[in-house]
């Protein structure tokens, strides 16, 4: 079955699926994006991925291409086109638009790019995965200031990822310039400390506004678990009980190594086997 896209009010076969090439997007990485990811055939955190695209979108200052009510039929529609039923996502890019290059924002009548392709991801495959636990490296954190706009300038985060792939590991951690650990190329990053705390980097313009991150943590305080959102250091990732990571297609992924130290005792930890599971059973419950 081809794989259907929407491009500017238009629905056609991924292969046919265009933008000009004068698009912001394109040339000046002037836009933004958001991943809806599908489960058990639903969006889900929908409603949270919507706010965080209005939130990107004010941060560069693009009006919506549509209303958001449409916007969100339009994602069942390409969700209903996809055949979408088991694991997957819907990825949206939303750009300033089309105009001659030039690097201050154009007139008023440029329209905004909307562009929504939808895959199928192999739920099995990361569930597998999840077993065992993954391996990731540290790199030193070069990208822009700010990082909670989730914006389609990720040149950082593609070479980050690739030195990762070089290693044979699965993810690439960030490091700043002071060794705080701030999150990782495309997952939110956490440990859980000696004292049995569950910490992740607090928000602000150092990281990106993790959606499983919120739903995760809203789910780890409803099983009785202690989170802190506060900085920490590499040091203390390494001689961490637990660490592991998430994101919208990843859920719950456990990290057992990262650099060439083994974490705690290089298995995925209760833990996070726990949040594992008891996210994927909340999101059962759509069915």
């Amino acid at each position: 079955m081809s794989r259907i896209a929407y491009v500017n009010g238009r629905y056609a076969p991924l292969h046919k699926a265009f933008v000009h090439v004068e698009d912001r997007g394109f040339q000046f990485a002037d836009g933004v994006y958001e991943v809806f990811p599908v489960y058990c055939g639903h969006i889900v955190n929908c409603d949270w991925h919507m706010q965080r695209l209005a939130q990107s979108l004010l941060g560069l200052q693009i009006e919506w291409p549509i209303s958001p009510d449409v916007l969100r039929a339009i994602l069942m529609e390409v969700l209903r086109r996809n055949r979408i039923r088991d694991g997957g996502m819907i990825y949206l890019q939303i750009t300033r638009g089309v105009a001659p290059r030039n690097h201050a924002f154009p007139g008023a009548n440029v329209h905004p790019s909307l562009v929504i392709i939808a895959r199928s991801v192999d739920m099995a495959a990361r569930h597998l995965q999840a077993q065992t636990g993954v391996r990731i490296i540290s790199v030193p954190d070069t990208r822009w200031a700010r990082r909670d706009i989730k914006s389609v300038a990720l040149l950082p985060n593609m070479l980050a990822k690739q030195e990762a792939a070089h290693a044979g590991a699965s993810e690439a951690l960030f490091v700043n310039d002071r060794g705080i650990v701030t999150e990782c190329a495309s997952s939110t990053f956490w440990m859980v400390s000696q004292d049995g705390r569950l910490l992740t980097h607090p928000l602000g313009h150092a990281i990106l506004p993790g959606v499983t991150r919120r739903a995760v943590m809203v789910l780890a305080q409803e099983m009785g678990l202690e989170v802190a959102e506060e900085e920490f250091d590499l040091q203390k990732v390494i001689t961490a009980r637990e660490a592991f990571l998430t994101s919208a297609t990843n859920f719950v992924m456990p990290a057992i190594q990262i650099d060439a130290k083994i974490i705690a005792n290089g298995v995925p930890g209760p833990i996070s086997i726990a949040l594992r599971k008891a996210y994927i059973d909340k999101l059962k419950k759509f069915d």
